[in-house]
């Protein structure tokens, strides 16, 4: 196999809101120094390394907002989200290595990798830029949505925001299909 290979990896398909978002990732030629799976990282290194993955990569995104979450269900979201990344790269893969343990339908020869984003560079720092895309897409909300904690927890079902989501009921970002969610709606 010869030419570009992309490693693909998702964040945000266990919160109760907001997208999940997937970013793809070929590495330049000289690598990238520190690459990890990104829930390893703390953010300060995740976002000093999305800045040189950025300027010296090429980085596709791709999200599923919570409406096609609650359509198509969570897995072909994040399928759906892989293909959109893959799709934005400016350059074509030859190969592509994706974190997890199914493969999007698409033309290009994949594989999956479980555990993937701690084995090859490539995908840990799609991993990286996955998170960091998807974080900043929360703290913005939060400032929107206040109730609910996420500058916190990012939309994971922490007891702050389901306790925000039996009292206020949920907003337009989260995944009404996710049985908490669901049963707030029933409480109201």
């Amino acid at each position: 196999m010869s030419g570009p290979v992309a490693g693909v990896d998702e964040a945000g398909r266990g919160p109760l809101a907001g997208p999940v978002v997937a970013a793809a990732v070929i590495l330049c030629d000289d690598g990238i120094a520190g690459l990890d799976d990104s829930k390893k990282l703390s953010a300060s290194q995740r976002a000093e390394l999305e800045t040189q993955i950025r300027a010296r990569c090429i980085v596709g995104v791709g999200m599923s907002e919570p409406g096609e979450i609650d359509r198509i269900n969570i897995l072909q979201a994040t399928l759906a989200a892989m293909r959109r990344a893959v799709d934005a790269l400016a350059v074509a893969p030859a190969h592509i290595l994706v974190d997890g343990n199914r493969l999007p339908d698409w033309r290009h020869s994949a594989e999956a990798v479980v555990g993937g984003d701690a084995l090859h560079p490539c995908i840990s720092a799609a991993s990286i830029i996955a998170k960091e895309v998807r974080d900043r897409m929360m703290l913005a909300a939060a400032k929107s949505h206040p109730h609910y904690g996420w500058e916190r927890n990012k939309g994971y079902p922490t007891r702050a925001h389901l306790d925000a989501l039996r009292e206020h009921g949920p907003c337009t970002l989260h995944r009404r299909s996710f049985a908490p969610v669901a049963q707030s709606l029933l409480d109201l």
